[in-house]
């Protein structure tokens, strides 16, 4: 579980100029708090959004926001939007949404990194796209506050794994931006949410937006807020309902084929649009994001696209967009799961994400948890407000314990150990900041170094994880098998990020990596990782268990081969053949899919040489104790 400790009302006077940053896929929002009151800061326009869009033009001209969002119908594939949607993920899973989108994408040598391929040998990243957002948003809040900035807290979605995370800060590096936390959006929210209402029981934070959705269940009880789970997909959001009208749109205009199952999942998903133009797809996403608006609160809507109307009615809207609503199901019944709660059995619902306006949201969020959501908060605002609340005491006077954040690991961390099985070092759902510490030994004899192989994952096989780094301990000194003592350390810091490092305890020979994946991993991998976990659990833990059984067996063999050779003498004339016997047995039980068939065999093979291991270590004291005076052993 996590904690957050309020510690009373908010500063009444800020050291330093901090803003809050909602870095949001569709909108972005930045915020501050003065005189103890979190607000947004508005444009010279008194707009408080700011489109996350980023047009590139000719000669090097850069737009951001309502003017790049407006030439978007033109230069489609300039025009850069939900580039978070993009952030730490590899040019393979960019090219798995290269059909949704005008984009066309280019990897590096290592399809590590993923590129906008802007035309012209032009190219960009994700994280430079949100650097140019970032860097909008800093110098409307320089204009308003009159200098600097000192820091900021951005916000990112709560299932953003190390890779995206750190994604962001270099987007904010970018930017001159100094990142005093990056902020779970879910928990964000709460923190707004529980300053302004002061209440107290179990609450889900259901944050729709743009482009990803987050669900997080907190515990809110004198002040102190506690993150019992969280999940969510970052595929999923407001930008998915947009594709859906947009792909009616092109049907009706006969632009698309009609087909029978693509209906509402978005443009590209079960249709050819290979022949959409660009300006075309843009202009039919625009007029759908507007009819989308329009629909908020009328129950039809007339749009035009290319000189041609269309209608659109709130059923018809409803219909488009149940199949991605049905999307949230999954990870909203894994939450509450986790947590052991039924819907019904919460205090609140709240709605977080300018998605969460449309009401066949709404009204799917009460059938889901079987209560009406609260939506007395600005869904758009909220997430920048908690942002500002924690930078603003983040940087105050004083000491900061007064603020105490924690959020959970979505997946469990750990390290390959032999034959291919893991050791889970910080578990799913553990609160961070979070550290915890193994001892691990050497495998081999003579052994003068050690690979570690740090995994993330719910499988108890290597090969059914996923790989996050790897790093090495040299130059121990040569000793028996099972003699080194090497300690690892695992630490996840407040922003997400993993730091592991082994010291051999006899030396303080050490070593660390920090775990920076050179791409994501998607929230829908990691459900369909979470949900293998349990389906697989049995089959999974036989395996392990197999393994563990065949890597001690193979040891305690090379130990008796080691022995018999060393004190051949020692062996009674009627051991050496059950001996061989037994070992033989326990060789065939290896070779067989039963750990406990394997165990059995060990056992009776430990108690075999029992007497044998008795003798050997009888010679071995006595040969310590040759030339010793008896005085001296007193």
């Amino acid at each position: 579980m996590g904690l957050l400790q309020i510690g009373g009302s908010a500063r009444a006077k800020c050291a330093g100029r901090v803003v809050g940053i909602d870095l949001g896929t569709t909108y972005s929002l930045v915020a501050n708090v003065q005189d103890g009151t979190p607000s947004v800061i508005e444009d010279d326009a008194g707009r408080v959004t700011l489109p996350s869009v980023v047009w590139f033009g000719p000669d090097g001209a850069i737009e951001v926001g309502y003017q790049a969002r407006e030439r978007a119908g033109a230069r489609a594939e300039t025009t850069i939007a939900s580039a978070k949607r993009f952030m730490g993920r590899s040019h393979a899973e960019a090219q798995s949404l290269e059909e949704l989108t005008p984009y066309r994408f280019h990897g590096s040598s290592s399809g590590a990194v993923v590129y906008f391929d802007l035309g012209e040998g032009r190219r960009t990243t994700p994280i430079e796209v949100s650097a140019h957002v970032l860097i909008a948003l800093k110098r409307r809040a320089e204009a308003a506050l009159g200098g600097t900035l000192d820091g900021a807290v951005i916000t990112v979605p709560a299932y953003f794994d190390d890779a995206q995370r750190q994604a962001t800060k270099d987007a904010a590096r970018l930017a001159g931006l100094n990142v005093l936390r990056l902020l779970n959006e879910p928990t964000s929210a709460a923190l707004a949410y529980g300053l302004d209402k002061r209440r107290e029981g179990l609450f889900a934070v259901f944050d729709l937006g743009g482009g990803t959705f987050d669900i997080s269940l907190l515990r809110l009880e004198d002040g102190v807020f506690q993150v019992l789970t969280t999940g969510g997909d970052a595929r999923l959001g407001g930008d998915d309902f947009d594709r859906a009208i947009a792909e009616h749109f092109l049907r009706e205009a006969g632009v698309i084929s009609p087909t029978s199952d693509a209906e509402g999942v978005g443009v590209g998903v079960g249709v050819d649009v290979g022949d959409v133009e660009p300006a075309l797809a843009s202009a039919a996403l625009a007029a759908a994001r507007e009819a989308k608006e329009r629909l908020t609160d009328a129950e039809k809507t007339q749009i035009e696209i290319a000189g041609r109307t269309f209608e659109l009615t709130r059923t018809q809207f409803d219909s488009l967009i149940e199949p991605t609503l049905e999307r949230v199901r999954g990870p909203v019944t894994r939450v509450l799961k986790d947590a052991g709660l039924e819907g019904r059995e919460l205090d609140g619902v709240v709605l977080v994400g300018g998605s969460t306006r449309v009401p066949r949201v709404r009204s799917f969020v009460e059938t889901l948890f079987g209560q009406k959501p609260l939506s007395d908060l600005d869904p758009d605002r909220v997430v920048a407000l908690g942002a500002a609340i924690q930078a603003d005491l983040l940087a105050g006077d004083g000491p900061r314990d007064d603020v105490l954040l924690l959020d959970v690991l979505p997946l469990s961390l750990g390290l390959e150990i032999m034959g291919g099985a893991v050791e889970k070092i910080l578990h799913r759902n553990q609160a961070i900041p979070a550290t915890a510490k193994q001892e691990f030994t050497t495998y081999a004899d003579q052994q003068t170094g050690m690979e570690f192989h740090v995994v993330q994952g719910e499988r108890e096989l290597v090969s059914d994880c996923r790989s996050l780094a790897r790093f090495s301990l040299g130059n121990l000194p040569p000793m028996g098998a099972g003699q080194a003592r090497v300690l690892v350390t695992f630490s996840v810091d407040a922003d997400g990020i993993l730091h592991v490092s082994a010291e051999e305890k006899a030396t303080g020979r050490t070593a660390s990596v920090q775990v920076k994946p050179s791409y994501g991993l998607d929230d829908e991998t990691v459900e369909r990782m979470i949900l293998e976990s349990f389906e697989h659990a049995q089959e999974d833990l036989n395996q392990k268990l197999l393994i563990e059984a065949r890597t001690e067996a193979e040891r305690i063999l090379a130990a008796l081969k080691k022995a018999l050779v060393e004190d051949a003498d020692l062996i009674a004339p009627d051991e050496l053949g059950a001996f061989e016997t037994e070992t033989h047995a326990l060789r065939e039980a290896m070779g067989g899919t039963s750990h406990r068939r394997i165990e059995e065999c060990r056992d009776r093979l430990d108690t075999l040489t029992a007497d044998f291991a008795v003798r050997r270590m009888n010679r071995s004291l006595q040969k310590s104790l040759e030339g010793q005076k008896a005085d001296s052993l007193l």
